[in-house]
């Protein structure tokens, strides 16, 4: 079910109308009417995901209850690790594995082995990346001690699965976003009409500028190659622009539809191409998982504190990550690995604050 649809049109409709007109000042009839909507929206591509986000969950919860429990450090960190090892190979499985799998066939065919195809029939389940790294943030906000954990498991699935930051973001942290679920939502007017704004913005960079560069971007590069390399580069503009209006579209329809339903999410984009550097591009694209790769992995690895061989290591392994995180395919990896080096080469002539981690 895609927000430019008619379909989600007809969907949200009804769920706002229940959710403040039926129970209104009902919060725990809220979270679980939520829970339920966003479970169609999300079974609306197929029903089988459900298991996977529902279990998913269900680890998800059962963690930070255990992590509280325990008193012994070594106990807290070793179900801290298990708990991030186990959501890690989850959508490593699903996402990854024949990523690896036909790299590793193709590694082996070079050097001369003949091996069977290793790869599997495996659907990718959408929204894996976004729920995963929310389990994993409560997970680690609990043994922080910087979130209580919930004993409520429908506020807890309602805060996995709120169908409007499910697919496209942006990646709430729990300590942010867990405890909104908790509060009397109240329909707010001007709240509710910043929400529409948003929400008309997000559609209009989405339908006219990223659909319509798309079709521009497509038509030079299906013919590239007959293409001078000032129409080529006509069309980079294009598809750049193309990226972001998707991107940041469908973030800004999220953002409104959270404060039409009573919640804040955090702001994703902050007119990136106008930055002045690519360090200020990073801190105002995709601010949501800018701030997560910060926040979960660099700082906790040490960040810029243990010298400077050990900061371009943890810049190396976030940008890595997070070309991963973009796509399985080694281009994304490429990617990563390039926007690495730019930071590690201006933090080496000394004029470079890195983005992530400054």
């Amino acid at each position: 079910m895609l927000f430019n649809s008619f379909v989600f049109l007809v969907f949200f409709c009804l769920v706002f109308l229940v959710y403040w007109f039926v129970l209104s000042h009902r919060v725990k009839w809220q979270n679980f009417f939520l829970l339920v909507a966003s479970c169609v929206f999300y079974g609306w591509w197929d029903y089988r995901f459900l298991i996977l986000m529902g279990l998913s969950s269900l680890f998800g919860f059962a963690s930070g209850y255990w992590i509280d429990r325990k008193t012994e450090p070594l106990q807290r960190k070793l179900i801290l690790s298990a708990t991030i090892v186990a959501n890690l190979l989850f959508l490593g499985f699903f996402k990854y594995y024949n990523f690896f799998a036909s790299s590793f066939s193709e590694l082996l065919l070079t050097a001369g082995f003949r091996v069977d195809d290793l790869t599997l029939k495996i659907i990718l389940p959408i929204g894996i990346s976004f729920y995963t790294f929310h389990n994993i943030s409560y997970a680690i906000d609990v043994y922080r001690k910087e979130l209580k954990p919930t004993g409520d498991i429908i506020a807890y699935f309602a805060f996995i699965s709120f169908f409007p930051q499910l697919v496209a973001g942006p990646i709430m942290k729990a300590k942010d976003f867990l405890p909104q679920f908790f509060v009397q939502r109240h329909f707010d007017y001007p709240r509710a009409v910043q929400g529409l704004r948003f929400i008309l913005w997000g559609y209009f960079k989405k339908i006219v500028i990223a659909d319509g560069c798309g079709i521009l971007a497509d038509g030079i590069f299906e013919s590239y190659t007959t293409q001078p390399s000032s129409v080529l580069l006509l069309g980079v503009f294009y598809f750049a622009i193309q990226i972001y209006g998707d991107f940041s579209g469908y973030t800004d329809i999220a953002i409104g539809l959270g404060k039409l339903f009573g919640f804040e999410f955090t702001l994703n984009f902050k007119t990136p191409y106008f930055s002045r550097s690519i360090p200020e591009f990073w801190r105002r694209w995709h601010i949501s998982l800018t701030s997560w790769f910060r926040d979960y992995i660099y700082i906790p690895l040490g960040g810029n504190r243990l010298g400077k061989v050990k900061a371009f290591e943890n810049i190396l392994l976030v940008f890595l990550l997070s070309g991963l995180w973009h796509g399985a395919n080694w281009t994304y990896v490429v990617w990563g690995l390039l926007y690495a080096f730019i930071p590690i080469i201006n933090r080496c002539d000394g004029v470079f604050t890195c983005c992530f981690f400054a």
